[in-house]
């Protein structure tokens, strides 16, 4: 997961920003984050899409 937590620490507003692209059904409040809390975001976007957490964190590390 180390990929994905320093991905959402580093440019965190530009992720945001493609995961909402990608997933019209995500809102700011679906994206809030804090450190530490990486399951808990992949868990809520994975309950807003349908999709499985290896498909959310394959995404995120796409970007």
């Amino acid at each position: 997961m180390s990929v994905i937590k320093d991905k959402l620490k580093g440019n965190w507003n530009e992720v945001k920003g493609k995961i909402k692209q990608e997933y019209a059904e995500i809102t700011d409040d679906d994206l809030l984050f804090e450190e530490g809390q990486e399951d808990e975001l992949i868990g809520r976007i994975q309950e807003k899409t349908g999709k499985t957490k290896e498909s959310v964190k394959d995404f995120i590390d796409s970007l």
